[in-house]
Order: C-alpha cells, then sequence, then structure tokens
C-alpha cells in the first residue's frame, strides 16, 4: 500500500495550481496501489493554503507554520520535509515540477537517502512495483523507468494530469510542531526583486505570449509582447536570447533551463524554435507562431503560423483584437 506525501507549492498566500497536478498523481497511485495520501503545506499564516486543499481527497493536510519558514529556504524546508517523511512512514514524496521542487525535493531526498525522478508524465503498476514515465533531452525522449529505495521522491508534470475533483468530505487539519532551533540556518534569505504588472503568472495562465530573438528592446517587448498578452487576457514569456541579452528577465524564460508551461493558446512572436525553448511549451494545446523565417523550426510545432515581421504583424494584430 502506499503511503504518499504531496508538497504544496503557494506564493504570496496563494496556491500554485501546479500542486493540483501533484494532488492527481497521488490519487492515481493510491486507486491503484491503495493506501492514502497527506499534503504538506509549509510556512508563515498558511491556515488559508490548507483550507483551500481540504477538499481534494487527502487523509490529512498537515501545516508546518513557523515565522522560519516564511520564506521558502532550501535547507529549512528540506528539513521539515524529510522529518514529516519520516515520522509519517512515507514511501513516496510528491511535488509539482516547478523551480521551487527543483531548489527543494533533491536536499530532501539526500537527508532521507532516497532516489527521485523530476518531469514525470504518467505512471502505472507493474507487479509489487511503480512503473514511471518521465521526459528526458528537452522532450526528444521519454523514458520508462523503476525507482530504487524504500523512499521515492518525485516530480510531475502539471500538464499530464487533470486536476482532481472536489469531494464533499474535507480533510482534517493537522499541525506540525516546529522546533525552529532545530532548523538549519546554512542559507540565508537574501530579498525578492519582481517587477508588478498585473500579468498572471506563465505557469498558470490559459494564454502565453512569448517574445525572442527578433524583439530588439525592453520597450519593444512591453509594446509587442506585453501588448498582445493584454489583449489577449494572458501572460508573458521569453526566449532564453532575450534573457541572455538583458532585454528580459529570468523570471519570463520559458524552456528547459526556464519555466514549464502548458496554457491552452500559446503565441510565440519572433521565436525560431530552438529545442530548448520547445521543451519549455511543446504541452500547449494551441500553438501560433509569428516568424519572418518560413523555415523557422517553430512552424513545425505550430498549429497555426503568420510569416512576416512582427514589428508589422503584431500591432495590427492587437488592433484587430481591441475592436
Amino acid at each position: 500500500m502506499a503511503n504518499l506525501l504531496v508538497i504544496a507549492e503557494h506564493d504570496l498566500g496563494h496556491l500554485k495550481q501546479a500542486t493540483l497536478a501533484a494532488v492527481a498523481c497521488a490519487h492515481k497511485l493510491v486507486a491503484e496501489a491503495g493506501g492514502s495520501f497527506d499534503i504538506l503545506v509549509i510556512g508563515q499564516n498558511v491556515g488559508g493554503i490548507a483550507e483551500v486543499l481540504r477538499p481534494y481527497g487527502a487523509a490529512t493536510v498537515m501545516v508546518a507554520d513557523d515565522a522560519q519558514l516564511q520564506h521558502p529556504v532550501g535547507d529549512k524546508y528540506a528539513q521539515v520535509i524529510a522529518d514529516v517523511a519520516r515520522q509519517r512512514e512515507t514511501t513516496m514524496v510528491i511535488g509539482a515540477a516547478s523551480t521551487f521542487s527543483k531548489d527543494i525535493l533533491p536536499r530532501a531526498a539526500a537527508l532521507l537517502d532516497a532516489g527521485m525522478l523530476s518531469d514525470v508524465i504518467d505512471v502505472h503498476m507493474a507487479g509489487d512495483d511503480f512503473i514511471f514515465k518521465r521526459i528526458m533531452f528537452a522532450g526528444n525522449v521519454i523514458a520508462t523507468v523503476k525507482l530504487d529505495g524504500a523512499v521515492k521522491f518525485l516530480t510531475v508534470r502539471a500538464a499530464a494530469f487533470a486536476q482532481p475533483q472536489k469531494v464533499a468530505d474535507c480533510s482534517p487539519v493537522l499541525v506540525i510542531p516546529i522546533d525552529a532551533g532545530r532548523l538549519p540556518a546554512f542559507i540565508e534569505y537574501g530579498g525578492r526583486e519582481a517587477k508588478v504588472t498585473g500579468r498572471p503568472d506563465p505557469t498558470e495562465a490559459r494564454v502565453v505570449v512569448s517574445g525572442g530573438r527578433a524583439i530588439r528592446n525592453a520597450d519593444d517587448f512591453e509594446r509587442l509582447v506585453g501588448g498582445l498578452a493584454d489583449a489577449l487576457g494572458g501572460a508573458v514569456g521569453s526566449s532564453r536570447a532575450l534573457v541572455d541579452a538583458g532585454i528580459t528577465p529570468n523570471s519570463l524564460q520559458v524552456g528547459q533551463t526556464g519555466k514549464i508551461v502548458a496554457p491552452d493558446l500559446y503565441v510565440a512572436v519572433g521565436i525560431s524554435g530552438a529545442i530548448q525553448h520547445l521543451a519549455g511549451m511543446k504541452d500547449t494545446k494551441v500553438i501560433v507562431a509569428i516568424n519572418k523565417d518560413p523555415e523557422a523550426p517553430i512552424f513545425e510545432v505550430a498549429d497555426f503560423g503568420l510569416v512576416g515581421d512582427v514589428y508589422q504583424i503584431v500591432p495590427e494584430l492587437v488592433a484587430a483584437l481591441k475592436k
């Protein structure tokens, strides 16, 4: 029987919707192997996050609430996860595939001497063990693997698991006592810089508009990419080329080394379609590409394509949408 622990991810008081993909994965595992799953919420003043998660069928929603946990500092969060996993005799820890999980879950796995898989897109039983499918090599390979060890860690792609249904009986909330003096202090939180735009997070938006090398400067990016995103009520993203050029911040990068997005609509503005970028958005339902090069690789994956200068096409498209 499975004894699972789902790690909730949240930011500024809001639950990250990718967490529900991890919950859906836990439901699938429990349905095949039996057992139950818990959800762990870590932070400060996170009771509201726990309430949002109560209707999703967990045995318990556990809350580790302490001032020392206000910020998601890797060593502290990993220690809490490892302690809870030991106490609950957890057999599998599940998180969403995100920068949060990339930082924290490997640390917790190391504390428990456990193996870990990232970017899991499917799981099923084979005999007495689980078989996982995971993305590798920028999405070019889907590996079918087993993971040894009594405790397993994994992160799941949000697009691979449908959002779970709510249930009538809400899960009880269990407060996990935190001994702040035991928490490690190897990492110091230095602050947070974020530009307030009023736009949604690209990892959760239904529409994402991304800009690539064809955009010449930050003003043009905001006017073209930001303007089209606003007209569509969507989020903005960026290729690595613009990040390396200093035109966009790293927080907007979509791709293998950036954010993984899977919106209903992805508009690639002046993006050539390098394999590293495609790895971050290939699960999109509908892809629209705008590029002046008709041979650009992006057109091989696009559902719709516009060949032309983005400086001419995008303003016309924005004007048409505003009408």
